[in-house]
C-alpha cells in the first residue's frame, strides 16, 4: 500500500530545497483534471513541492481499477513462474533488452559490480501506420503467447498509465511556468517503457555474492516512473540528509517519481531522488516480489538542455547539454545492458 498523507506549507511558492519529509506526499489527478482552476492549481503547486523537496509522490485517480491491476499482476506472475526455457524463448538479441524478457543477472545499477536479483519483461509503444518516422527507432514487441491475456493487460496498463503521465507532465510544466502542453509533442510516441519485474526468491542466502541486492540505489533514466503497488514491501528512498525512507502503499494509488532526464531539464530543481529495493528479512527471502514501473520517455530528439528559467547565479548550470537519445544511450550502457 502507497501511503500518505502530509501538511503542506501556506507558502509553497518559497524556497523548499532544505526542506526534508518523512514520507512523501499524496494527491489525487482528479483535481487536476476537474475543470475547477483552483482545485488545478493547488494539485500543480504540490505536485512541484514533491518534487522539489523529496522527489516521490503518491498519485490516485490514474485510471486503474483495483479489479483491472490484480488481473494484471496474476498474469506476470503466471509467466514469471514459468520454466526458463519459455521465458528465454522471449528474449531477444541485440536490442539492449527493450522488448521482451531480461533474464537474472542482465541489469546491473550505475556504480555497482552486482547485478541485481532480478528479471524482466518489457513492453513499448504498440507500432501505428500514421507516417510517424519515429517508429523505425522502436522494435516491435513480442508477448508470450501461452499466455494471450499478458499482452492485453500489459497494453492497457501501459495506455492508461501514459495518459495519467501526460496529464503530470502538463501539470510539470505549469509548475515550471512552461505552457501547459509544453511536454505534448515531445512525448507523442515517446520511447516508454512499461516492465513487469520478478524479484526471484533468494533461496540461499549465505551463497549470495557480496552487496547482492534485489534493486541497487539507483536513479530512474527517463522523465517521470509510475509505479503500480507492489506486492510486497522493499523500496525505500534516499532522502537529502541520507535517510532512506520506506514507502509503504494504499491500494488505489501509483508512486510517481522524478526521473534523470526531467532532473537535467530543471537543472536539478525537481529531483531525480536515489531508490532501492532492499532484500526481505531471512524468513521472507523464499518468497516472489513483483512489481511492475511505467518510465515515461520521450521522443529520442528531445532537447535536455537544462530550462535558462531553472539556471541562476545561486543555481548554476550543473549539466552538459544531451538529447534525450544521446543520455538514453550512456546509460543502457552503464546498466550493462547495451555494449559499446
Amino acid at each position: 500500500m502507497w501511503l500518505i498523507g502530509i501538511l503542506y506549507p501556506s507558502n509553497l511558492k518559497k524556497s523548499t530545497h532544505n526542506m526534508l519529509l518523512d514520507e512523501i506526499p499524496s494527491l489525487d489527478l482528479a483535481d487536476f483534471t476537474s475543470g475547477d482552476p483552483q482545485r488545478k492549481a493547488k494539485f500543480v503547486q504540490e505536485l512541484g513541492f514533491a518534487f522539489n523537496t523529496i522527489g516521490f509522490v503518491a498519485i490516485k485517480g490514474h485510471g486503474l481499477t483495483d479489479s483491472f491491476t490484480k488481473a494484471l499482476y496474476q498474469e506476470v506472475e503466471n509467466f514469471f513462474q514459468s520454466p526458463d526455457a519459455l521465458k528465454q524463448a522471449y528474449e531477444i538479441e541485440g536490442i539492449a533488452g527493450q522488448r521482451g524478457y531480461v533474464g537474472k543477472g542482465k541489469e546491473t545499477a550505475k556504480g555497482f559490480k552486482v547485478p541485481d536479483l532480478k528479471e524482466f519483461y518489457h513492453v513499448g509503444q504498440v507500432h501505428r501506420a500514421d507516417g510517424d518516422s519515429v517508429w523505425e527507432e522502436y522494435p516491435e514487441n513480442v508477448f508470450p503467447a501461452e499466455f494471450p491475456d499478458f499482452e492485453t493487460h500489459t497494453v492497457q496498463a501501459y495506455q492508461t498509465l501514459e495518459a495519467a503521465g501526460k496529464a503530470l507532465l502538463q501539470a510539470i510544466a505549469l509548475y515550471l511556468e512552461l505552457p501547459e502542453d509544453y511536454f505534448e509533442a515531445k512525448v507523442l510516441h515517446g520511447n516508454s517503457i512499461l516492465r513487469a519485474i520478478h524479484y526471484f526468491p533468494i533461496l540461499n542466502p549465505d551463497a549470495l555474492p557480496e552487496g547482492a541486492v534485489r534493486a541497487a540505489a539507483h536513479g530512474d533514466i527517463n522523465l517521470i516512473t509510475l509505479l503500480m503497488g507492489a506486492s510486497a514491501e522493499g523500496l525505500e528512498v534516499l532522502r537529502m540528509d541520507g535517510k532512506w525512507i520506506p514507502i509503504t502503499a494504499l491500494p488505489d494509488q501509483v508512486v510517481v517519481n522524478v526521473g534523470d532526464m526531467l532532473d537535467r531539464l530543471t537543472n536539478h530543481k525537481l529531483k531525480s531522488t536515489i531508490h532501492r529495493v532492499v532484500n526481505p528479512p531471512r524468513e521472507k527471502m523464499g518468497s516472489s516480489r513483483y512489481s511492475i514501473p511505467f518510465f515515461m520517455h520521450p521522443r529520442s530528439e528531445m532537447d535536455l538542455t537544462c530550462l535558462d528559467s531553472c539556471v541562476t547565479d545561486e543555481y548554476p548550470k550543473l549539466y552538459v547539454d544531451m538529447s534525450a537519445g544521446e543520455f538514453l544511450t550512456e546509460r543502457l550502457i552503464e546498466l550493462g545492458l547495451l555494449k559499446k
